[in-house]
């Protein structure tokens, strides 16, 4: 008999974590502050959001590769609207932002090569990667620099990619325009491709606009977005990948994406049909997220402002934010006091691999009433504990 029936590229241990179990003991939490799915929390939905799905053009299917030239177009208008000048041809509509991830992986790397992924940032990459059989090479986000990116250069001797999160997942911080230009040009000079990640870029939670990441240098670098995020609409799969950099590196490089997605053509033809409008229609829905966001960072500011054992830095953008507690050695620990005493469940920092302890992690999606009791009940445990 094999020893092994599995591949290796799956974790060998599949079992919840104690949180976890927890968390699936208790049911329901009143409390929930990981909650980030927003069509949970009582966003404001327009009813006829979703009308365009219902356009006959989506009766006829035609396999492109890249995308249809209408999503392609869409994309490439709504890149327009926040200043940034794309050309359709550039565009590559994909299922997912993780299915981006993949194809991009398949693009830029034969199996063993490493990726650079920022830590602290969402736990999905190692996974990712490993699916596609990369090495997830973690470089460091500096808390005493506002998170920026510290990445040795020798790590880019050997890498085939640079992932960056614009504003990162969960810091909502974001990469300050010299250190993305000097980034730019490492990947430039080693061969590295830049993938930017910026599918929080339209919630400036923080007040001041984010503006996209450069192009500027000879790197090659692919913007990653999508609906889950751009509209709320997570159940739509729906994203997108936009090409940049020397064009006989971004053309040889859409050639062969074209030959990746044509072995799964996995983007539904109704959906691509609908983005203009979706995304037309979602400014709605992007206003009501970005409110609750700006809703409960104050609402945090104000029961903060006298905690004691509490330290945070406000997010420039996204969904998210990070509290460090002092004298807590064990966030793990601090979580399941919560979750089991308090009704307030968090996410501790160790899922995002912060590299000192008593980080949390909080979403600002949920409520208002309960962020803001989740809050207040999360502050009087921490400071119980002093």
């Amino acid at each position: 008999m094999p020893s092994r029936r599995f591949s290796g590229r799956l974790p060998a241990d599949l079992r919840p974590n104690a949180l976890a179990s927890e968390r699936h003991e208790l049911g329901d939490v009143p409390f929930d502050l990981t909650l980030s799915n927003p069509t949970r929390c009582g966003i404001p939905y327009p009813d006829d959001l979703l009308r365009p799905l219902a356009d006959p053009a989506g009766l006829a299917y035609e396999a492109r590769p890249l995308g249809l030239d209408v999503a392609r177009r869409a994309v490439a208008a709504e890149y327009g609207r926040t200043g940034r000048s794309i050309d359709p041809a550039r565009v590559v509509i994909t299922a997912s932002t993780s299915e981006a991830y993949s194809i991009l992986f398949k693009l830029l790397c034969d199996p063993g090569d490493a990726v650079l992924v920022p830590a602290p940032s969402y736990p999905l990459f190692e996974h990712l990667a490993a699916l596609e059989a990369v090495r997830a090479v973690p470089y460091r986000l500096d808390p005493g620099r506002g998170w920026q990116p510290q990445v040795p250069r020798a790590a880019f001797d050997s890498a085939r990619a640079l992932i960056v999160v614009h504003p990162n997942n969960p810091t909502g911080t974001c990469v300050a325009p010299p250190v993305a230009a000097e980034l730019l040009e490492r990947c430039a000079r080693s061969g590295a491709a830049l993938i930017a990640d910026e599918v929080f870029l339209d919630y400036p939670s923080g007040g001041r606009p984010v503006p996209h990441l450069p192009e500027a240098g000879g790197a090659l670098s692919f913007t990653l977005g999508g609906l889950s995020k751009s509209v709320g609409l997570p159940q739509l799969k729906l994203g997108w990948i936009v090409a940049a950099g020397p064009a006989r590196h971004v053309d040889e490089a859409l050639e062969r994406l074209a030959f990746v997605a044509d072995s799964y053509l996995s983007v539904a033809t109704p959906v691509q049909h609908a983005l203009a409008d979706l995304l037309a229609r979602g400014s709605a829905v992007r206003a009501a997220i970005l409110e609750r966001c700006r809703a409960n960072l104050a609402t945090l500011r104000a029961v903060l402002a006298n905690a004691a054992g509490i330290e945070w830095t406000p997010p420039d953008g996204g969904w998210s934010v990070v509290l460090r507690c002092a004298g807590v050695a064990d966030e793990e620990e601090l979580a399941l006091e919560l979750l089991g005493e308090d009704g307030v469940a968090v996410h501790p920092g160790y899922l995002f691999d912060f590299a000192e302890p008593g980080y949390l992690a909080l979403s600002l999606l949920p409520a208002p009433a309960v962020f803001a009791e989740g809050i207040r009940r999360l502050a009087q445990r921490v400071a119980s504990r002093l």
